[in-house]
């Protein structure tokens, strides 16, 4: 007997990585399988690959293509229209204009000797559907996912499970939403997406953590830090180890990130009034930080919120940790391509 299975396509611009979810949402399996994406080929040989990719992905889990009944993808940067890529940062120029629903579907069509459903969208939208089903379980809770990374990863999940994406894909943007600078008491930095009001990417994420070093180096300039001949984006990178050993410079650093994500959830609260906000990205992972960062990191989120919550939502509402790491794009792909299919 078939056994029905939904595959997800976590398409980074580096890495494609693939997992699967049964009929019932449950993952097939939470260990990591991903193979470089080889994006200097081109865009159709990148589909052919991950194409590759689930083929091997069914063999190794004893499954085949029979049982896939709906592909998901998690697309990293923006999309021109549904299933269209727009110029992003981390693609080559061939990848701007290209149609993923028609490549990747011909890919998985030649695989699995027939057409297969297959749904699209933002890898970090993904992500927050992955997280919001094990945040929020069997109820119907909406759920706000903040991944601070070398970015800002936002995603606002419904009842239904399903992300915001908006009427031009570019819902959830919120990483380029103004920081409260005035709250933060610091100046607008510059950020990649052109902006200069001061993107709250730039005082919660790897992007704009140079900036915060060199200020507060600027004022201790007999830490190792000072000293230190690396560039300035490799000495932000050392930060969190620096972290985990108590320095503390680098957990004043990271306590600001905090504060200023803090203070974004309670804006973002004012519009989309969640019951629960999911904190991922890197500094959340368990074998890259220790419990008690991550519990000191998460402790200062709510701290910095609480404030400008309304009442109930200081009652209700719940800031708690990604659980999925690096698998949630490609478990939440999963997700929609299930939750596509029950919706028609």
């Amino acid at each position: 007997m078939s056994r029905r299975v939904y595959i997800g396509t976590d398409g980074g611009a580096t890495t494609t990585k693939i997992g699967g979810v049964w009929e019932d949402g449950s993952p097939v399996s939470l260990r990591l399988l991903q193979q470089s994406t080889a994006a200097e080929h081109g865009p159709d040989a990148v589909m052919r690959g991950w194409a590759d990719a689930v083929a091997g992905y069914l063999q190794s889990h004893g499954l085949g293509w029979g049982d896939v009944h709906g592909v998901g993808v998690a697309l990293a940067g923006p999309q021109r229209r549904y299933g269209v890529l727009e110029r992003g940062p981390n693609l080559p120029e061939s990848f701007a204009g290209y149609d993923v629903l028609q490549g990747y579907g011909k890919a998985l069509e030649a695989s699995a000797g027939r057409a297969l459903a297959l749904v699209v969208g933002n890898d970090g939208n993904m992500g927050g559907v992955a997280e919001a089903q094990r945040a929020r379980g069997s109820g119907r809770a909406t759920v706000l996912m903040l991944a601070p990374g070398s970015g800002l990863g936002c995603a606002f999940v419904d009842g239904n499970g399903l992300a915001l994406d908006g009427d031009t894909l570019a819902g959830m943007e919120a990483a380029h939403m103004p920081a409260p600078l005035l709250l933060l008491g610091s100046k607008p930095y510059p950020c990649g997406c052109g902006r200069s009001w001061g993107c709250v990417e730039m005082y919660t994420s790897l992007a704009g953590l140079p900036y915060l070093l060199e200020e507060r180096l600027s004022v201790n300039p007999d830490h190792e830090l000072a000293r230190s001949p690396l560039p300035p984006k490799q000495r932000a990178l050392a930060l969190r180890g620096l972290a985990q050993m108590g320095d503390a410079l680098a957990l004043e650093l990271f306590d600001f990130q905090a504060r200023a994500l803090g203070l974004h959830v309670a804006t973002l609260a004012m519009a989309l009034d969640p019951g629960y906000v999911v904190i991922g990205g890197g500094l959340m992972d368990p074998e890259g930080t220790s419990e008690a960062f991550r519990g000191r990191y998460l402790r200062v989120v709510r701290e910095a919120a609480h404030p400008y919550l309304w009442p109930a939502q200081r009652e209700r509402l719940k800031v708690v940790p990604a659980a999925l790491g690096d698998m949630s794009q490609a478990i939440g792909a999963a997700l929609a391509a299930l939750y596509s299919e029950k919706r028609t």
